[in-house]
């Protein structure tokens, strides 16, 4: 129980930020009436996949294999197969954005592939995150001294702090421009404009203040 008189207020904060990675998918796919076939010809195109991943250095900073699927393709009617589909997806995270779009259209120039991205996003432990949490507290904390001096008081001691949920908005993909190859007989290009990201915060506080001078 708290004796005497206490102010409650809400402290916010929003930041808008560059992103500080992009992920993508690229998938190879397959498809033959042989079942061999169609895994040695997934198999193929994946390692293709990495041998141009590997090549990028420190660009990728990470890759990760999700969804290997491989399904027989049935006759309208019965079950005899006529053909097998396969197909195996890489989630490739990039920090380097300058070479971002050149590798999705390289990469998307390989047999059967197929690329879907970028997706923007700040890393976890960002500390876009951290300084978002400070600001709300200190916009809290400010709150509760304009009133408290608007009362002819003063703060005198924080009786609770609560997290009221901190959000990075979600984010699209967004494509500058695209270009066919150059009369110098270059391939593709393609401009990437990384978005901005969005993280808000926000906490509910409690303060207790000084007796009021009412008159």
């Amino acid at each position: 129980m708290v004796d005497g008189p206490v102010v409650t207020v809400r402290g916010e904060a929003y930041r808008e930020v560059a992103p500080e990675i992009a992920r993508f998918t690229v998938t190879a796919m397959a498809r033959d009436k042989d079942r061999e076939v169609t895994l040695t010809r997934l198999a193929e195109r994946a390692a293709a996949i990495r041998v141009l991943l590997d090549g990028q250095g420190s660009a990728v900073d990470r890759r990760e294999t999700g969804e290997l699927r491989v399904r027989p393709e049935l006759k309208r009617s019965g079950e005899r197969v006529v053909a097998y589909h396969g197909s195996v997806t890489t989630t490739v995270t990039v920090t380097d954005f300058a070479a971002l779009g050149e590798l999705m259209l390289r990469l998307a120039d390989q047999d059967q592939v197929s690329v879907a991205g970028p997706w923007w996003s700040l890393r976890p432990d960002s500390p876009v995150h951290r300084e978002a949490r400070q600001a709300a507290i200190a916009e809290a904390l400010s709150r509760a001294r304009e009133y408290a001096e608007a009362l002819g008081a003063r703060v005198t001691g924080l009786i609770e702090l609560s997290d009221s949920g901190m959000a990075a908005q979600p984010m699209t993909f967004r494509a500058a421009g695209f270009t066919g190859a150059t009369e110098a007989g270059g391939g593709p290009e393609i401009d990437l404009d990384p978005q901005q990201q969005t993280v808000q915060a926000a906490v509910e506080a409690r303060f207790a203040i000084s007796e009021p001078v009412l008159d």
